[in-house]
């Protein structure tokens, strides 16, 4: 008994920990995206393969921050001064494949541009991946 209150009482002090570091961060500006990636369509046909790439790819490249889920409650994006985002809501997946692509591609601020370390098809495919994590 005295172990399932010791693990209850350790699991919600985390929660709340991580509740109060989201708290403090800050939310990030909106993103100014150039008109043509805007339009920009997914070069990459989305199937199971590509999706299952691009969560392989976004486990490698993201979840630390953004989390395993997309929620960004990821073990660094705790650490960040803004917020790295929602991916699950209606925000995130209002941006088109194109917008998601070019924050991918070129980050700003503390969320580092990945251009020159995957290449354009894995971007495209954890843009798929991506899409799954809509609520």
């Amino acid at each position: 008994m005295k172990f399932k209150v010791l693990v209850v009482g350790t699991a919600l002090l985390a929660f709340s920990f991580t509740q109060v570091m989201n708290a403090q961060q800050a939310k990030g500006e909106p993103w100014t995206i150039p008109a043509e990636y805007k339009k920009m369509a997914n070069p990459v046909a989305k199937d199971d393969a590509s999706i299952k790439a691009g969560q392989m790819a976004y486990a490698k490249n993201c979840a630390s921050c953004h989390g395993k889920t997309g929620l960004g409650d990821g073990p660094k994006g705790r650490m960040t001064k803004t917020f790295p985002g929602d991916f699950s809501g209606a925000a995130f997946q209002g941006f088109s494949d194109g917008e998601m692509f070019y924050q991918t591609k070129f980050g700003r601020g503390e969320m580092p541009a990945y251009d020159k370390k995957i290449p354009d098809t894995e971007i495209w495919k954890m843009v798929h991946y991506m899409r799954t994590l809509k609520k």
